[in-house]
């Protein structure tokens, strides 16, 4: 995948690695991260700025770095899994979604349809809101106590 950066993202980084002699430096923004790194083997090498090199997206986020879905967990309008099955986001294959990101709901309101043990069991909004994330998704496996959506 290739990304546009501005140059001048890598000129700081260089003046940063120049300031504290630094033979390398990493720069993490959300899913991207520059890594610049010196090779200062001989006073002749090619000036730093010229090795603007080594740009990753990262696929998956740091083990310590907290989730957004971990913040929605202990969020007021969590909506959690009341018991194990399979969740469906429509009321039959084909059909438009009971809800998208964004929509208003009013209490009472279908969310989503968890099947248990061939049984059908309809979700409602607990109160009504808007609809600011939604953690699964059409035929995912749902555990009791899992965050299905929030509304706020």
């Amino acid at each position: 995948m290739a990304l546009k950066i501005d140059e001048s993202v890598f000129d700081k980084l260089a003046e940063v690695l120049k300031k504290h002699n630094l033979t390398e430096v990493e720069y993490k923004y959300g899913d991207i991260k520059i890594k610049l790194s010196s090779n200062n083997f001989s006073q002749s090498s090619v000036p730093i700025t010229q090795q603007k090199t080594v740009i990753e997206e990262q696929t998956k986020p740091l083990e310590n770095e907290p989730t957004k879905e971990k913040d929605y967990n202990k969020h007021p309008g969590a909506v959690k899994s009341p018991m194990v099955g399979t969740c469906y986001m429509a009321s039959e294959p084909g059909a438009s979604p009971f809800i998208s990101l964004g929509d208003s709901v009013q209490e009472g309101q279908p969310l989503l349809i968890i099947e248990a043990m061939k049984v059908m069991n309809l979700i409602k909004s607990p109160k009504a809101g808007k609809v600011v994330h939604i953690a699964v998704s059409n035929s995912d496996p749902i555990e009791f106590g899992q965050l299905l959506v929030v509304i706020e």
